[in-house]
């Protein structure tokens, strides 16, 4: 019986517990979870390097929403740890795991995020209040390349998508004006990369990458790294294409090689 391995991203520990555990009670999944995007992207990279990729990552619409991630709010981060929002991490996830599918796991309907997070590359938005057989469908529906949206949510994010495209333009205008460099340093804000890690990245000192993105939100008019970031997801700018294939194992430059403490669990399988 072919196994499904699912690894569940939210920063509210109990909940990833609870979730991981239930999810691990069917015979066909193994599950683990991780309680940042920094900690879930070092998960992806090991089963690569260990040869236990996942299938299906289960992500919070709300990850790093909380004081934990408040330095995803300022403009300009110091680091990448603790800053990657839950719609950054499927960015950053398609970019570098082409082949593993998301969901957003959310706890109310919201028609804008949920089309945000279509557009960067999620297969799926559920209710974190929704069953266990309805998430279990899910899951198994999103590896036949299938589309999960609540039926209340449909119309709203077929009119956030059509309203998008109006807007495209205007935002591929903006990208448009910066510099070959500062496409670049965007690219990287995209893939959910801070400061320190864009320096690594680009091969730049740390206050050349500030002002590269201070530069960056000038340009766009925008007063938030999370808001360039928006901007260039309309504009069709992906991901930076980061150091190294996941058939090395490399950890996502930036982050620490080793897993913090208390922030991976596993359920029905090895550690992650």
């Amino acid at each position: 019986m072919a196994r499904i391995r699912v690894l569940v991203v939210d920063d509210h520990r109990i909940f990833a517990e609870s979730l991981a555990a239930a999810l691990a009670a069917e015979p066909d999944v193994d599950v683990s979870a991780a309680g940042s995007g920094p900690a879930a992207l070092r998960c992806l990279d090991r089963g690569v390097a260990e040869g236990r990729r996942f299938d299906v990552l289960l992500v919070d619409a709300e990850l790093g929403a909380g004081p934990a991630g408040a330095a995803a709010a300022r403009a300009v981060p110091d680091d990448a740890e603790g800053a990657v929002d839950g719609i950054s991490l499927v960015a950053g996830v398609r970019g570098v795991h082409p082949a593993v599918r998301t969901v957003v796991l959310a706890e109310k309907d919201d028609a804008r995020r949920a089309a945000l997070a279509l557009q960067a590359g999620a297969s799926g938005w559920v209710a974190k209040d929704c069953s266990l057989q309805r998430l279990l469908a899910v899951v198994r529906g999103v590896l036949r390349d299938e589309t999960h949206l609540p039926p209340a949510l449909l119309t709203g994010v077929l009119r956030e998508l059509t309203e998008a495209r109006k807007h495209r333009t205007d935002s591929e205008r903006l990208v448009e004006s910066l510099t070959p460099r500062e496409r670049e340093v965007l690219r990287c804000m995209v893939a959910g990369l801070g400061r320190k890690a864009v320096a690594e990245r680009l091969f730049l000192s740390p206050h050349t990458v500030r002002t590269h993105m201070q530069n960056v939100l000038g340009k766009l008019g925008v007063h938030s790294t999370l808001a360039a970031v928006a901007l260039a997801r309309r504009a069709g700018v992906g991901p930076a294409a980061l150091e190294g294939t996941p058939a090395d194992g490399q950890v996502l430059p930036g982050l620490p090689a080793q897993p913090l403490p208390g922030d991976v669990v596993e359920r029905g399988g090895q550690p992650a």
